[in-house]
């Protein structure tokens, strides 16, 4: 094949994007170690708080890693501090070692964020009591004023934090439920990391780098607008499109023809030897997972919905009226398709209840699908502690 003239069949495709996440074939991403790795190649995952069957990054990593369990993320993000949260695409968790890359958006911060000046009335004070008496929450805090803030009108004591947190002054240093507790950055972050400055020369170079990033972070990725593109600092089309033409001329990224494209796809070099594999056509391990709602693989739904045919929309957001689905709904890849969907709910009394089950319409119930997907389910209720399934074939 000549170079930078791979021409795949939408199932070969479909199998190098799945390959590269780890959703198909035998699980290679395993513990402690298996998570480090999966949000290294990702870059990141992104975090949302919303617990209805395990948070989304829980969920994520719960499809890929083998042993995966809740405490483990925990563990990783504030005990051993190889992990830590702050912004990439939108809020996300990524390794300790990119706290460098981020300089920029934290210098961003540090010149402006909302309400600006009733928060550097409080900051120093706020510093102060933290570094005398430790880790702190917005309700340690008697500073009940209201200010405008990005996600809605809130406490004076919240946005401050937040806005220390934003500029890398603190990190998250637990939580407690729904609250953050939030201490000094260089008590938990190596000096080494806290004084290296940004590793980037110059803007484009940044660019280039979340860029790369971000299709490794999918594995294959088209050059359009994309909500897999979201949080990169100062990047618009054209910013885009040079960045595509750098990586492509540096022999970074290269590009494939899939049928019924109408458009290349792009991938990372360094996966050129995963494609060549899928080439060969192997025979693949099935497997029957439940997806997240913000999973890497469906951060470009359009073109999840080109490659695979399936259109998902996370109605969390949408009035119930409108809804098509449900709250909080779950997509199902069996093998190397997406199958259905799910609405799944961790109850009080340890029972998993599938509310709602939706197979796409060229999908048969059969009794083999319903064996993997009784055993999928089973996994899934054990991985948030319940002890019986209920719902989905009563």
């Amino acid at each position: 094949m000549a170079e930078n003239q791979w021409i795949l069949t939408q199932t070969q495709a479909r199998r190098f994007m799945l390959y590269k996440q780890g959703l198909l074939g035998k699980r290679r991403f395993k513990g402690a170690s298996g998570v480090m790795d999966f949000i290294r190649q990702a870059g990141c995952i992104q975090f949302d708080p919303i617990d209805v069957c395990g948070k989304n990054p829980e969920l994520v990593l719960q499809s890929r890693v083998s042993g995966f369990e809740k405490p483990l993320l925990y563990d990783l993000l504030y005990n051993k501090r190889t992990l830590i949260d702050y912004f990439d695409k939108n809020l996300s968790i990524v390794p300790l070692e990119d706290w460098p890359a981020f300089e920029s958006m934290r210098r961003r911060f540090a010149e402006k964020v909302r309400s600006q000046e009733a928060i550097e009335n409080v900051e120093a004070h706020i510093l102060e009591r933290i570094e005398a008496e430790g880790p702190k929450s917005s309700k340690d805090f008697e500073i009940d004023a209201v200010v405008d803030w990005y996600w809605s009108d809130t406490k004076l004591s919240r946005a401050a934090l937040e806005a220390l947190y934003f500029r890398g002054d603190l990190l998250v240093h637990h939580k407690k439920g729904s609250f953050k507790y939030y201490d000094l950055s260089r008590r938990h972050i190596p000096e080494a990391l806290l004084s290296a400055g940004t590793p980037f020369e110059t803007e484009q170079v940044r660019i280039d780098w979340h860029v790369y990033r971000r299709i490794g972070a999918v594995g294959l990725l088209w050059n359009k607008g994309s909500d897999a593109f979201l949080g990169i600092d100062g990047m618009k089309t054209a910013e885009r499109n040079a960045a595509f033409e750098r990586l492509f001329a540096d022999k970074k990224i290269d590009k494939m023809e899939v049928e019924g494209l109408d458009v290349p796809l792009y991938f990372q070099t360094d996966d050129v030897e995963l494609l060549r594999w899928v080439l060969t056509d192997p025979r693949a391990h099935f497997r029957c997972e439940l997806l997240a709602p913000l999973d890497n693989f469906l951060w470009d739904r359009k073109l999840i919905s080109a490659l695979f045919g399936f259109d998902y929309k996370w109605e969390i957001y949408t009035p119930e009226v409108q809804r098509k689905y449900g709250y909080y709904v779950l997509p199902i890849l069996y093998g190397d398709r997406l199958v259905g969907r799910t609405e799944a709910v961790r109850r009080r009394d340890g029972v998993l209840e599938v509310k709602n089950l939706w197979l796409e319409p060229d999908v048969k119930r059969t009794e083999s699908l319903e064996k993997v997907l009784t055993e999928m389910f089973t996994r899934f209720a054990v991985f948030n502690g319940c002890t019986e399934v209920k719902g989905w074939i009563e």
